[in-house]
């Protein structure tokens, strides 16, 4: 993803879509744990964050920031090969450092 998000119901969609990812990992560690790292303790830690996060948007408390998001303490020491779904992780948190992509076309 190259783009912010325009809307909120975008940038929720997004944070959807990275719990899904990172349910798959979890869900593909427990068939084949000589592709995926058998230390899934970060993954689970993401997945809380996000779904913290999640919860906050929906009850309208989630604030944008100029700060990363906490959870890229931990993305920041991965890469795709160990975090396929990375780009989804900073692409959020461009978004909430940013905010939404209002004045896109």
């Amino acid at each position: 993803m190259t783009s912010r998000p325009r809307t909120g119901e975008e940038y929720a969609a997004l944070v959807k879509q990275a719990i899904d990812e990172l349910e798959d990992i979890i869900e593909a560690s427990n068939f084949d744990v000589d592709e995926i790292d058998a230390n899934l303790g970060y993954v689970e830690v993401l997945m809380r964050e996000l779904r913290e996060m999640r919860d906050a948007m929906r009850k309208g408390t989630y604030q944008f920031g100029r700060q990363d998001l906490p959870l890229m303490r931990i993305v920041k020491q991965h890469t795709e090969q160990d975090l396929p779904c990375i780009r989804l992780f900073y692409a959020i948190n461009q978004t909430h450092r940013m905010g939404l992509a209002i004045d896109a076309d």
